[in-house]
């Protein structure tokens, strides 16, 4: 890895892992190997998006600190994974954005589907409290409600 992309390709800059070392030691105490070894799941790439270095940041946070300090690491990076895209769905083979042409069968199918967010060691809690409704909600439909 040796560029990092910010927005566009023409925003891209050399990593400097000190600066990455000490953007993370502002939150936690992170040993300098525990670094080298996460980033070596990405080292192969010669550009790499700042969302994930933002993504490996927190989880090493989040390992050697704590859920706190992560969330406050990701908040303070977040502008980095834009806003500006569209949702697609893959559906018995088709691409599509929202769920207003659905029928009742795959919105059914899609509220059973196991979310995954883009930080998943800070939204542990949040994503827990959405299965437990997604799974009263299927037993309300399916099972019946019990009495």
């Amino acid at each position: 890895m040796k560029n990092i992309v910010y927005f566009e390709p023409q925003d891209t800059e050399k990593f400097d892992i000190e600066r990455f070392e000490n953007s993370l030691r502002q939150y936690a105490d992170i040993p300098r190997d525990a670094i080298e070894e996460a980033l070596k799941e990405v080292e192969e790439y010669e550009a790499l998006h700042v969302s994930r270095l933002v993504k490996i940041g927190t989880n090493l946070i989040d390992s050697f600190g704590d859920e706190a300090k992560a969330r406050e690491y990701y908040e303070a990076h977040k502008q980095y994974f834009g806003e500006n895209f569209e949702r697609l769905r893959r559906i018995t083979g088709y691409l599509v954005g929202t769920l207003e042409r659905w029928n009742d069968g795959k919105r059914a199918e899609e509220s059973q589907r196991v979310k995954h967010s883009v930080n998943s060691s800070v939204d542990d809690l949040a994503r827990s409290e959405k299965l437990q409704d997604q799974m009263l909600a299927y037993n309300a439909a399916y099972v019946g409600k019990a009495e």
